[in-house]
């Protein structure tokens, strides 16, 4: 027998066992399926859907600052800034 006969032959022979394997998964599933009898499709049940609700809230006004406490706004910083300066 010529290497290109023996090889031919074993790709041959792959190829059957694969077939039959396959065969044979395909009928243990088959014998599985009518083992456990017809399915029985269950029905969806749909979910109501809620629709939501919006709830009103109050826009709050911004408050416009005194000028005695812009003032002292305005020294905070100018205080922070000196003492930032000093250091370095």
């Amino acid at each position: 027998m010529s290497h290109a006969s023996m090889l031919k032959a074993r790709r041959q022979h792959q190829k059957t066992r694969k077939l039959l394997d396959l065969a044979a998964k395909q009928a243990k599933r088959r014998a599985k399926q009518a083992l456990a009898g017809p399915v029985v499709k269950r029905e969806k049940v749909k979910k109501e859907k809620v629709p939501k609700e919006k709830i009103k809230t109050e826009k709050v006004k911004k408050v416009k600052l005194t000028k005695e406490e812009l003032g002292r706004q305005e020294a905070k910083k100018s205080t922070a800034g000196a003492g930032k300066k000093g250091t370095s």
